[in-house]
């Protein structure tokens, strides 16, 4: 006897995972718009997070509206204190690396279906 695997299936794609793409698309795209991209980004994770209480796809928005928020604090302390020492171009600097970090990580998990993990 031979032991057959079942053949893996991908889980089907669904309008929700592809918004969550997007939702990190525009993250992304916001390191070059000067952030405008990422604006939409988060208010479209605001309005579809609701359609997606309950699922995978919860995770990743509540991982957009979240990252969003740290970032543009930091980002605000950052330029506060850039008189200091320069200082501030520091908190911006771990800012922008925070940002990505957590994009970067959501996007890879939303391409594999899997819920964003912090």
């Amino acid at each position: 006897m031979t032991d057959v695997q079942p053949p893996i299936v991908a889980p089907p794609i669904t309008e929700t995972r592809t918004l969550v793409i997007i939702v990190y698309g525009l993250y992304l795209a916001g390191a070059v718009t000067f952030g405008a991209a990422g604006l939409v980004g988060v208010i479209l994770a605001y309005i579809k997070r609701d359609e997606a209480r309950g699922t995978v796809w919860e995770t990743h928005f509540n991982n957009a509206i979240e990252t969003f928020w740290i970032w543009f604090a930091l980002y605000v302390v950052g330029w506060a204190t850039t008189w200091l020492f320069f200082v501030g171009f520091l908190v911006i600097a771990a800012a922008f690396v925070y940002f990505l970090y957590r994009t970067i990580r959501g996007l890879l998990a939303a391409l594999d279906s899997r819920p964003y993990i912090a």
